[in-house]
């Protein structure tokens, strides 16, 4: 059962990284171009507010000039230019504290800033199907001899992740051979596997894409396996939260964020943003 287990998670993982086009990086695609979604009807929609926060890049953040920039900014935009309603967008930032009660006093019509999705936030909120996961990755030296299949691999090798985190949990319930050194911060864990005291880590791959673009990341390691998505481990992904009562405006932005992912839009606004892809 547990290789069983393994075996779904790897073709999991090989799935969701199958590009739409032929692209390097891979580019993540969560919609089928086959799927047919029902164009919604926004004529009526006076104002769409997407509510966000500044400290959370590279999705949402003050650039240079102080200006509100971001993966979350553009895709909104995208959405709104979808949609044709450009001239009835607006994006609005708010400490992250105060993001429920605004919508909930429709100070904006949407949330686009990482809301979770729990069964106590869909209390709460009506969600689009995610856009966006984030991966579990393996990192390895250049010169490693460890490959594909890693569930084998793996077996009595070292391998780095940060103490009490959701991949600790992960690695112990997928990978039970490896032996599992914890940490409590990623600098100390990438410093042992420049130095080969460890023979692998395993965390976010978001994270561990932005230290491979770094020089003391992309002069050693590289990405090995994977991408791995496990929501029990790591939750379902992003999307944007609107009022239980506008479910229709969710459907409306499924239908833009399909759009988006099919003509290739997704994919500029992910390589901007993530040069080095995390799937």
């Amino acid at each position: 059962m547990r290789f069983l287990c393994i075996t779904v998670l790897c073709l999991a993982a090989v799935l969701a990284a199958l590009p739409a086009r032929s692209q390097s990086p891979a580019i993540p695609m969560f919609w089928d171009e086959k799927e047919r979604i029902a164009k919604p009807d926004v004529s009526t929609l006076e104002r769409l507010r997407f509510l966000t926060t500044t400290d959370f890049a590279p999705f949402n953040f003050l650039d240079g000039s102080g200006r509100l920039s971001g993966f979350h900014v553009d895709l909104a935009r995208a959405i709104c230019k979808e949609l044709k309603i450009i001239d009835r967008c607006q994006i609005q930032a708010l400490p992250w504290a105060e993001l429920e009660t605004a919508l909930a006093d429709r100070q904006g019509e949407a949330i686009i800033a990482g809301v979770a999705i729990t069964a106590e936030s869909r209390s709460k909120h009506a969600f689009t199907r995610p856009y966006l996961s984030f991966p579990a990755r393996f990192v390895v030296a250049k010169g490693s001899s460890l490959a594909d299949p890693l569930h084998a691999a793996l077996a009595g090798k070292r391998v780095g992740t940060i103490a009490g985190s959701s991949h600790e949990r992960m690695l112990r319930a997928y990978f039970p051979e490896a032996k599992a050194v914890t940490y409590s911060r990623a600098d100390w864990m990438f410093g042992d596997l420049r130095s080969s005291k460890v023979d692998a880590v395993f965390g976010d791959g978001m994270r561990l894409g932005f230290w491979l673009a770094e020089p003391t990341g992309a002069g050693c390691c590289k990405f090995l396996g994977g991408p791995y998505l496990a929501p029990e481990f790591l939750g379902q992904g992003l999307a944007i939260a609107v009022r239980p009562e506008d479910a229709d405006l969710a459907r409306a932005f499924d239908f833009a964020l399909r759009e988006i992912g099919v003509k290739g839009i997704f994919a500029e606004l992910y390589l901007r943003y993530f040069p080095v892809g995390f799937f």
